[in-house]
């Protein structure tokens, strides 16, 4: 089938590559984030000095794909795949490239277990902000605070360990064991760091990184993310 031709079986998305590895001699097995959602694909040829499917399926891009939909495997076939945008600069530099590949592996490992569009929507984002050399822990904050909302476990930023509603007043510290906040008057967090994750979890990854002043919020921010996401 050529790239032009779409059968009532083949499926058109965009696309970003979570995961590949080698089949036979020539193709590889790659599984996909996409608008739709999870997908895995055989890439026939793939690997051939040559092939026209290899530019598309680079990692740390996003392509313009077109998958033929097995009814009986369940693995649909890749027959055209066409780079979009490209996040090369992520792999020039040694720390962003290493958060870019925690942020394909834990995207990879949610999405077994939740599969939603939303996923394609949140590593986009955090790509363009790595690729544009933006603060690596906001980032990285961004991307855990939301990836465990989506997948059902977000932060409470409401209410503290006592039930009581939130204060601007008061100051926090993060109990991980009760998986929320604490009242202390000796806590690090304060009204500007709960602001801080309620609008991370509530708008666009561009929007939060334009706020200024936020750099010394980071650290406690990261800190709360890292501590949700493993839980």
């Amino acid at each position: 089938m050529s790239s032009g031709a779409r059968g009532r079986n083949d499926v058109r998305t965009e696309a970003i590559v979570l995961h590949r590895v080698k089949y036979g001699e020539t193709d590889r097995i790659l599984t996909l984030i996409t608008p739709k959602g999870k997908m895995a694909c055989v890439a026939k040829g793939a690997r051939r000095e040559k092939s026209k499917l290899a530019g598309g399926i680079e990692m740390f891009t996003v392509s313009d794909v077109v998958i033929h939909e097995s009814e009986r495997s369940g693995m649909g076939m890749l027959v055209s795949a066409k780079m979009i945008k490209s996040y090369m600069n992520i792999i020039a530099d040694l720390e962003r490239f290493e958060l870019g590949s925690k942020i394909i592996k834990m995207t990879n490992k949610f999405s077994e277990s939740i599969d939603s569009p939303e996923m394609f929507t949140l590593i986009n984002q955090c790509f363009f902000a790595l690729d544009k050399n933006f603060n690596r822990e906001l980032v990285e904050a961004y991307f855990l605070l939301n990836i465990t909302r989506i997948s059902g476990e977000e932060v409470n930023l409401h209410r503290d360990t006592d039930g009581k509603k939130l204060s601007e007043e008061e100051k926090y510290y993060w109990d991980s064991i009760e998986g929320a906040l604490k009242k202390s008057g000796r806590g690090e967090i304060t009204a500007d760091h709960i602001k801080l994750m309620r609008i991370i979890l509530t708008l666009p990854i561009k929007t939060v990184l334009a706020i200024k002043g936020v750099e010394k919020l980071i650290p406690e921010v990261l800190y709360i993310a890292k501590s949700v996401a493993k839980s």
